[in-house]
C-alpha cells in the first residue's frame, strides 16, 4: 500500500487522517493495516516514533464503525494497554482525533489524578479506554469497570511495561477479558520474557516488524566530553549560560537525578522543570505545558517519562546520563531537528558511561565531535579515551608525576599508573569493584 487511500478503511476515517496531514503510510502502517483490517491478532516489532499508533488505531475504529453498538454500563469496547500517563493521553488524543465527528467516545484513564471523574466516565460506558495497568486494576476491582466485553485489546510498549514492573498486572488483566476478540500487541524489542507474555495475549498472530532505527538525525550536530560525575552540574549550568537554549531536553538516568539537576540550576535563577514518575499528573502536565509555550526552557526528563511527550522545537538535546541502551541515545537525540531544522545533542560522558558511549558509536556509525573542558575543569582521567572509543589504539603515557602529583581516579581499581595499574587483572580487589560497577548501573536503571 502505497497511499492510506488504498486501505479498506471506511471513507470518514480517510478524510480524518487527510485532515492531519498524512498521505503515505509508514512501514508498520503498510504491514498491520491490511490484516488487522481482518481482524487477525498482530504481534508487531517496532520502536516508538514509527507510526504504531495509526497502525492499531485505524483499523480499530474501522471495526468500532461497522460494528456500532452501545457500550452497557461500565463497559469499554476497545482497550488499549500503555505503560506510562504520558503515552497513555497522546494516544487517546490522537484517536479522538482520528475519529472526530464519527460519534465514538474515547477516554483514558492513569493515576495521578483523581478516580472518582474517571469512574463517573466509565459509568455510561465508552468506545475506547486507554488506561495504564496499575490504574485499569483499580478501577476494576472497585467495580467501576467491566472487561467482559472488549472487543479489541491493544498493548503497546510491552517492553517497557516490563521494565516498570507490570508484568504481575498484565497476567491479572488476562483473565478479566473474553476470549474471543482481537488483539494487538507491540513492543521495540522481543525478548523470551515478552514472547511468552505475546502467547497469553495473542490467537495465532500476524508478526509484523520493523527494524530499530539505528541511525542519528543528520542535522543534529553531535557532541561529546569527557567529565567526572561530580563536574557535571557545573558543566550543565556553563553550557546553558552560553547557549542560551530555546527548547532544552535535558535526560537524566533517575528520578532523583532530575530533581537535583533542576534543583541546582534554579538555584543559579535557571528555570527548569522536571517530568518523571514521582510527579503527580498535574505537576508533568504543567511542567510539560510551560515548555511547549516557553515559560521555562529546560525540561529535565527520565527516559520512560519522556515517552510520549510530542513536543516541536526543542533545539539541544543534554545527555546528562548516558543511557545504558544505545537505542534510546538515537530516540533522545531524536527530539531535535525535526521538520527541517537542525539541533544540537551534548553528552557529557563519566569515566564509567565510556562503555555506554561505545556501545552508541558501534549501533549508529556516528562518531561525535569530541570537545575539551573548558579551562578550570579537571580532566577524568590522563588516559586518552576517544580513540579507544572510536577503534584506535590509545596512547601511553608514562607514570612519572608531574607537578601537582598524579590524578586521582576513583574508578581505577590498580595501582602504579595513572589512570591505569598493574597489567594483571582480576583477584578480589577487582571482582569487588566490577560488582560496585555492576550495582551501580543496575540501580541507576531501577530508578528511571
Amino acid at each position: 500500500m502505497t497511499q492510506f487511500t488504498d486501505f479498506a478503511l471506511a471513507k470518514p476515517i480517510k478524510q480524518r487522517v487527510a485532515e492531519n496531514g498524512y498521505t503515505t503510510p509508514s512501514p508498520i502502517q503498510q504491514q498491520a493495516i491490511p490484516p488487522a483490517l481482518e481482524g487477525k491478532d498482530i504481534l508487531g516489532i517496532a520502536q516508538t516514533g514509527t507510526g504504531k499508533t495509526a497502525a492499531f488505531s485505524l483499523p480499530s475504529i474501522h471495526h468500532l464503525l461497522n460494528n456500532r453498538r452501545k457500550p452497557g454500563r461500565n463497559e469499554c469496547r476497545m482497550l488499549v494497554l500503555a505503560p506510562t500517563r504520558e503515552l497513555a493521553r497522546q494516544i487517546a488524543d490522537s484517536m479522538i482525533g482520528y475519529s472526530k465527528g464519527l460519534g465514538l467516545y474515547v477516554t483514558s484513564a492513569f493515576g495521578g489524578v483523581p478516580i472518582n471523574r474517571q469512574k463517573r466516565i466509565l459509568q455510561r460506558g465508552v468506545d475506547v479506554l486507554v488506561a495504564t495497568p496499575g490504574r485499569l486494576l483499580d478501577l476494576h476491582d472497585q467495580r467501576s469497570l467491566d472487561l467482559g466485553k472488549v472487543e479489541i485489546l491493544v498493548l503497546d510498549e510491552a517492553d517497557q511495561m516490563l521494565d516498570l514492573g507490570f508484568i504481575v498486572p498484565l497476567k491479572k488483566i488476562v483473565p478479566l477479558l473474553p476470549r474471543k476478540r482481537q488483539s494487538l500487541f507491540f513492543s521495540a524489542t522481543m525478548p523470551k520474557t515478552i514472547s511468552q507474555l505475546a502467547d497469553q495475549f495473542l490467537t495465532n498472530p500476524v508478526q509484523v516488524s520493523v527494524a530499530p532505527q539505528s541511525t542519528t538525525a543528520e542535522r543534529v550536530n553531535q557532541k561529546v566530553t569527557y567529565i567526572e560525575q561530580a563536574d557535571k552540574q557545573r558543566l550543565l549550568k556553563d553550557f546553558v549560560n552560553q547557549e542560551n537554549p530555546d527548547h532544552m531536553l535535558v535526560f537524566t538516568q533517575t528520578k532523583h537525578g532530575a530533581d537535583k539537576v533542576v534543583k541546582n540550576l534554579n538555584a543559579v535563577g535557571i528555570h527548569a522543570a522536571a517530568i518523571h514518575g514521582n510527579k503527580s499528573q498535574p505537576q508533568r502536565e504543567r511542567a510539560l505545558g510551560d515548555f511547549r509555550k516557553g515559560k521555562i526552557n529546560i525540561l529535565v526528563a527520565t527516559d520512560i517519562a519522556a515517552r510520549g511527550i510530542d513536543v516541536d522545537g526543542v533545539s539541544h538535546v543534554i545527555n546528562f546520563d548516558m543511557p545504558n541502551v544505545p537505542e534510546q541515545y538515537v530516540h533522545r537525540i531524536g527530539r531535535t531537528a525535526r521538520a527541517g531544522a537542525s539541533g544540537i545533542s551534548f553528552s557529557m560522558v563519566a569515566p564509567d558511561e565510556k562503555q555506554f558511549l561505545r556501545d552508541i558509536v558501534k549501533l549508529t556509525g556516528v562518531k561525535p565531535d569530541i570537545v575539551p573542558l573548558p579551562e578550570g575543569y579537571d580532566e577524568p582521567s590522563r588516559e586518552e579515551v576517544a580513540p579507544r572509543i572510536y577503534g584506535q589504539k590509545p596512547k601511553r603515557y608514562s607514570a612519572k608525576p608531574t607537578r601537582g602529583g598524579p590524578p586521582k581516579n576513583k574508578h581505577s581499581n590498580r595501582k602504579g599508573r595513572p589512570g591505569g595499574g598493574a597489567k594483571k587483572k582480576g583477584g578480589p580487589k577487582h571482582w569487588n569493584n566490577a560488582a560496585k560497577s555492576f550495582k551501580r548501573r543496575q540501580a541507576r536503571k531501577a530508578d528511571a
